[in-house]
């Protein structure tokens, strides 16, 4: 298992440093940085010391360097950059330093915030949100595949399969428009909902507040994909069980139809749907961006389409590395539960 995660662990590493490779020079050339720092009056000398701060004076291979350099966990600073940074971490050595600290993302062209600080600010937004949609995908398509399997060749399997079918079929952010028209404006006095709307929102009599109505839209519109991955898993796996031997010599045996389903075929049913799970987890991460655009929902993702509108490529550079970070780690997670589900796997 140890051999099995090291591996893991170096292709993740690799993957990641592809991911900064491409992250840096897909942004290169996509207007002047000192520009968007300062603005289009700015004098000459002004900008020539922003390009200066931000190294856009040296030669394209030296600013690679440095943001490797900003963006690794162990790299080598000295003590004015670490002043200037703001870096934080162990810091070891003299006038250069070896440093194992978080990551340097850089700063917000837009706020002059760390964009480090922007995301984690919108981060929790995005995981309450995963977690809401595959929470609804599990409790809606588990059932579903069941009793799609359980009424085979009926009217309910065919709904079940056709459902899920569309489901998989229609793209979310189009899924999103829909649902978001319909439930948030056109059925709004019924719903109670509206179409856009954030975790936690300011009221200017009581304050903060968590605004748990406006998760239902964007969490059901995300979950719509991974539900119906679920019940065609769990149809499939429960098929295969009810035709094993165990299942007929349980019904020999006189135990119900519901025990037999509940007690024995699903808990057989349920590894490669938990493993697709654990998976699809990863894959809600990446899909949220779009859906929390639509639904005014803060999250990384929204945060990262206002940067791009804004031309703030620090903080989409930034979610692009943070968010592939949370993908490779899950993605790992989910390598590791193949794993310990089936051995086999791991040789």
């Amino acid at each position: 298992m140890l051999q099995y995660l090291t591996k893991k662990i170096i292709y993740g590493i690799l993957v990641m440093i592809g991911v900064i490779v491409v992250v840096f020079f897909l942004f290169q050339g996509f207007g002047d940085p000192s520009r968007l720092v300062l603005g289009q009056t700015a004098d000459a000398a002004t900008q020539e010391n922003i390009r200066k701060e931000l190294n856009l004076d040296k030669p394209k291979w030296n600013q690679f360097l440095t943001y490797i350099n900003d963006v690794s966990p162990v790299a080598i600073h000295t003590k004015s950059e670490i002043q200037q940074k703001k870096l934080t971490g162990i810091f070891i050595g003299g006038e250069t330093k070896l440093a194992i600290k978080f990551p340097y993302l850089r700063r917000s062209y837009q706020s002059k915030r760390d964009v480090w600080d922007l995301l984690i600010e919108a981060l929790p937004g995005t995981i309450v949100l995963a977690m809401c949609a595959m929470l609804i995908a599990i409790v809606l398509g588990i059932p579903l595949g069941i009793l799609a399997a359980v009424k085979k060749d009926t009217w309910m399997d065919s709904s079940s399969v056709f459902v899920s079918v569309l489901g998989i079929s229609a793209p979310s952010f189009f899924m999103g428009i829909i649902i978001a028209y319909f439930f948030g404006f056109v059925l709004s006095e019924y719903t109670g909902l509206s179409m856009t709307g954030s975790l936690f929102e300011t009221d200017p009599f009581e304050g903060r507040q968590i605004m748990f109505s406006n998760l239902v839209l964007p969490a059901v519109t995300l979950g719509i994909r991974p539900m119906a991955i679920i019940v065609q898993l769990t149809r499939s796996a429960m098929l295969d069980v009810l035709n094993q031997d165990y299942i007929r010599t349980a019904y020999a045996k006189g135990l119900g139809k519901r025990a037999v389903i509940w007690k024995h075929a699903l808990r057989n049913a349920l590894n490669p749907v938990i493993t697709a799970i654990t998976g699809w987890f990863a894959e809600l991460l990446a899909g949220a961006f779009f859906v929390e655009y639509i639904f005014g929902w803060k999250g990384i993702g929204k945060v990262t389409v206002d940067a791009l509108e804004n031309l703030d490529f620090p903080v989409v550079m930034g979610s692009v590395l943070v968010s592939s970070f949370f993908f490779i780690v899950i993605n790992i997670l989910a390598d590791l539960t193949y794993g310990i589900i089936d051995p086999r796997i791991r040789k």
